[in-house]
């Protein structure tokens, strides 16, 4: 056991890891899946394509976090340009990043899952008693009123105003000191991510965790995956050295992400040939937002994100023929920090400048659909074997965004804002609730609405048939005997919340299948 993770500076001869399980990706599914490995004693390596950065290296400077915590310095985007992909790669993964918003997944979505799509084993019984060992590994709790900001306590009261269900949100934070600087990593570890949770807990049980090392290839012999090569990558570059490791173990689990996991598996010899529904029934929570100048001083970017939620539009509602009406999202306060506005306001010209010149009166409002089953996405590899992100906002999908631009513009007025921009390429500006139908003729395009997609799920189904998914309810992947995922690339829908607990949630149940795959038992759970 080391006191940190290895790094590529670590790597001058490695050349061979052995363990009896391998995890691929170190964020809420594979972080959390190791610890729970490691505390049944099992000897567990985290492979993690990204750097290790501890609180000690944030500095809070947004640009500088972006090159340690986000894919991409947080530039990414769909294929057609049209979404951008917002997760992190570093040891913690995207649980750096975000803004430690923690549901149960609802009871409504379990039972979805379970009559529609055959999954076993992670019903409410099952999970409730592992819902409360997250909430207290993670200190989650709901938001004291002292860590609500402006933006926070206008939203609340103008939610309650309006007649929503509205609800303080549950965190995971434990000595937060409301910086406001939670998607740049917290620099206190106040934030319970698992760089500060589940990464330590499983390296003090003797998991080894490899940063820079990143995984490409499995060897396989009929259902069996032999060993894995990776490769070590430059962190001064951001790129491969040319040097390869390879990972033998008796077990390999890919939680790679939302993002990557299903790419990753579509580089895999043989396995689109297998697994038909590889790549597809791909979703990511489409976000927009609407942004309200105020007259008194609001400041985004001090204390929590988000303290309290709007869940009135949680489920689509859809009139008796079938035709959507409203909701399918939720819908919070936002938070952005200077540079972020900075680049995403359309436009150089005279109106941006003011909307930054005025930055401590702008407060907002965002929301992230809980996406349409039936318009859902696909991951696919390039001639070259990059990742492609396709996704067809389909008809419904467009509603439900107009619907959550609406809802938006809505609250912001409510809250005092004296105009509202949308974050449409013509910079729509409203000056009154009456203008409210402008949203209607908004063009939802590639490169002419800012879309962001926080939580990607789906591109390895879990399900009963391996034409239609990948894995099946135990997370093995169907054909194989040692291969596993443990990731929201599992989940046949979104959860219609945020996704970090039931990611968490799902991987004890993944856990479980691969310490019994091993002869062992997970460590039964403390009562509450």
């Amino acid at each position: 056991m080391t006191g940190k993770p290895f790094e590529y500076t670590d790597y001058a001869t490695l050349d061979t890891i052995n363990a009896e399980v391998c995890v691929i990706g170190s964020g809420c599914g594979g972080a959390t899946v190791a610890y729970k490995l490691a505390e049944a004693g099992i000897d567990v390596v985290v492979l993690e394509k990204g750097g290790y950065y501890p609180a000690s290296t944030f500095d809070n400077r947004e640009l500088n976090q972006a090159g340690k915590v986000d894919a991409e310095r947080n530039l990414t985007s769909s294929t057609d340009g049209s979404t951008f992909l917002t997760y992190g790669e570093l040891v913690g993964g995207t649980s750096v990043h975000y803004w430690a918003d923690s549901y149960r997944t609802p009871d409504d979505r379990l039972a979805l899952w379970s009559d529609k799509y055959g999954m076993t084993g992670h019903g409410k019984s099952e999970l409730a008693p592992i819902f409360a060992d997250i909430e207290r590994r993670h200190h989650i709790h709901e938001v004291e009123p002292m860590y609500y900001n402006k933006m926070n306590k206008l939203f609340r009261t103008a939610v309650e105003q309006l007649g929503w269900q509205g609800a303080p949100i549950h965190h995971a934070r434990h000595g937060c000191a409301g910086s406001g600087h939670c998607m740049q990593g917290c620099a206190l570890n106040a934030k319970q991510s698992q760089l500060v949770t589940s990464i330590p807990s499983a390296m003090a049980l003797g998991a080894r965790v490899y940063a820079d090392l990143r995984a490409d290839r499995f060897t396989f012999d009929g259902k069996h995956a032999t060993q894995l090569t990776a490769s070590i990558i430059d962190r001064r570059r951001n790129r491969p050295d040319g040097r390869k490791v390879t990972i033998k173990a008796k077990h390999f689990v890919v939680a790679a992400g939302g993002f990557n996991t299903p790419a990753f598996m579509l580089a895999q010899p043989g396995l689109k040939e297998a697994l038909p529904g590889l790549g597809k029934h791909f979703g990511m929570n489409p976000a927009v937002f609407a942004h309200g100048m105020y007259k008194e001083e609001i400041i985004l970017w001090r204390r929590v994100p988000a303290a309290y939620g709007v869940e009135e539009f949680r489920r689509a509602r859809y009139d008796a023929s079938g035709k959507y009406v409203e909701g399918g999202y939720l819908l919070v306060p936002d938070q952005i920090q200077p540079a972020l506005m900075g680049y995403t306001i359309p436009g150089f010209d005279a109106g941006a400048a003011e909307w930054m010149a005025k930055l401590p009166n702008v407060g907002g409002a965002i929301g992230w659909l809980d996406d349409h089953p039936n318009e859902l996405g696909e991951i696919r590899l390039d001639s070259k074997g990059q990742r492609e992100v396709h996704y067809p906002y389909g008809p419904t999908t467009q509603a439900m965004l107009r619907d959550l631009m609406k809802k938006a513009t809505i609250v912001n007025f409510k809250a005092g804002a004296t105009k509202v921009m949308l974050s449409d390429l013509r910079r729509t500006t409203l000056t009154s609730i009456d203008q409210i139908g402008l949203i209607d003729s908004i063009e939802i395009k590639p490169g002419n609405l800012f879309i962001a997609a926080p939580h990607p799920f789906g591109g390895c189904r879990m399900g009963t048939d391996a034409r239609t998914s990948v894995t099946d309810s135990t997370h093995r992947v169907h054909g194989f005997d040692n291969l596993f995922v443990s990731d929201p690339s599992v989940f046949p829908t979104g959860p219609s919340v945020d996704p970090s607990v039931t990611i968490m949630a799902f991987s004890y149940v993944a856990a479980g299948h691969i310490a019994a795959a091993l002869g062992k038992q997970l460590t039964p759970l403390t009562a509450a």
